[in-house]
Formats: structure tokens, sequence, C-alpha cells
């Protein structure tokens, strides 16, 4: 999964990197947690891109309550296409989350050589140890670009008040080999060349851009540990970042 991300650059660094029309102003986040507000990146109908603030934890248009947002902070990208949860945005409401980096926590019990992630029942098992410490990575492009991360969005009216809710969730895939000594799953990251599509207002069949969500190449990535502060989702602050 993707539960912790972190975003420092100001807005006009991320304008000019992804050739956005309109921003809205950041403060530098390092520990960013589901349920507060996230950056995202999508396309109007007048084609242009745009920077704006979502709520990160997907509501769908159906949903009673906002709180169904808290067990949607990503969406595997293998089944997104046919969950009744994704699949219209996927096809219709797509963005990019931009970032300069994700958190993941590694299990002790995990040696960091294991190539191959363990079947769901021991995962199972292992996480349901008492007081099992991990140790938390932090993972950033090899490069120092920001990271895209492919997300889907929605909009929910809250019937009682009125008041409209965007939401949004991050789409995971597979690790790669950079990523999986540490989690069996990390977050979808595009290129490039395929942000014109993804960002697509027009509806596109899910074919058409499930292609897209595959693992990053393993040398895009660089990771380091950090300290256990990163652990504690009110911290928010450089000391999340630095090297353990």
């Amino acid at each position: 999964m993707c539960g912790r991300m972190v975003l420092t650059r100001s807005a006009g660094e991320i304008a000019a990197e992804f050739e956005l029309d309109s921003v809205v102003e950041l403060m530098p986040r390092y520990n960013i947690a589901p349920s507060q507000p996230i950056g995202a990146i999508r396309v109007d109908a007048e084609g242009e891109r745009g920077l704006s603030l979502l709520h990160w934890g997907l509501v769908p248009g159906w949903a009673k309550d906002r709180s169904v947002g808290y067990r949607m902070i990503n969406a595997r990208s293998e089944t997104a296409a046919e969950k009744p949860s994704f699949r219209t945005a996927l096809r219709r409401r797509r963005c990019i989350v931009p970032a300069d980096a994700f958190y993941e926590w590694q299990r002790i019990d995990e040696p960091q050589q294991e190539a191959t992630p363990r079947p769901k029942s021991a995962a199972k098992k292992a996480g349901a140890r008492s007081g099992a410490a991990r140790i938390p990575h932090l993972f950033r492009r090899s490069d120092g670009g920001l990271l895209a991360i492919a997300g889907l969005w929605e909009s929910w009216t809250d019937r009682e008040i009125g008041e409209v809710v965007e939401s949004c969730t991050l789409l995971t895939t597979e690790a790669n080999a950079a990523v999986r000594r540490v989690h069996h799953r990390m977050p979808v990251l595009l290129e490039p060349r395929d942000f014109s599509i993804w960002l697509d207002p027009q509806e596109i069949s899910a074919d058409a851009v499930l292609g897209l969500l595959v693992p990053a190449s393993p040398d895009r990535l660089e990771s380091y540990t950090v300290t256990t502060h990163v652990n504690d989702p009110r911290n928010e602050d450089p000391a999340c970042i630095e090297p353990a």
C-alpha cells in the first residue's frame, strides 16, 4: 500500500514539471497521511491542467457518509476496473498526485534480501503478532525529480449539509525489485509520456489505461531508512525525512 507521502516542492516547481495552467499554494509537507488534503493534478473540460487539493480517501458518489474514505486510500490496479468503488473513476476521473517521496514500513522479521512476497496467510500471521516493530523507509526518484502517482478521484455530496467533497485514492501495483525488500506493494508511478492519456478528461476504456499501471523500473527509485519519528502522523517536520 501507500499510506504516507512527502511533498515539499513549491506550487511553481510543480507547475513547471507537470506543465500546469493553474495551481493552489501548498505548504511543505513531510508526513502526509490519509484523510488529509493532498495535491492532485487534473484536466478540466477545456483541456487545462490544474493542481487542486483533494481529500485522501476516496468517497464514492453512492456512499452514505464520508467515513468510507478511510478504507479507500489505495486501489489495487489489478482489480480497479472491476470494483464498483473504482471502475467508473478509472474510465472518467483520473488524476496524478505529485510527491517528493513515499514511505513504506518493513517488519523486522522480514529479511531485506527477500525477493518474493510471502503468501497472504503468512503475512496475516506476521501482522497479528503483538508489538511487531517496523522500520520506516523513504523512497524517492533517483534523479531527484517529482514522483507522479496515478490516482482516481470522485465527487460526493453530503445530503445533510450540502457540502461537496472531492476525494481521491492512489493506485498500487506489485512492488518492483527496489521496493520488494521492504513491502510487496508500491504506488503506480507514471512516466511523462503517459501523462496526457492518463489525464484525458474524456471517458476512456479501462483497457486503454491498464497498460500504464505497472511497476516502475527499479532504477527509477532510491531509498534509505528514516527514524521512527515519522511513525506518528502528528510529526510534521524535516526530521521525518532525515536518515536513521
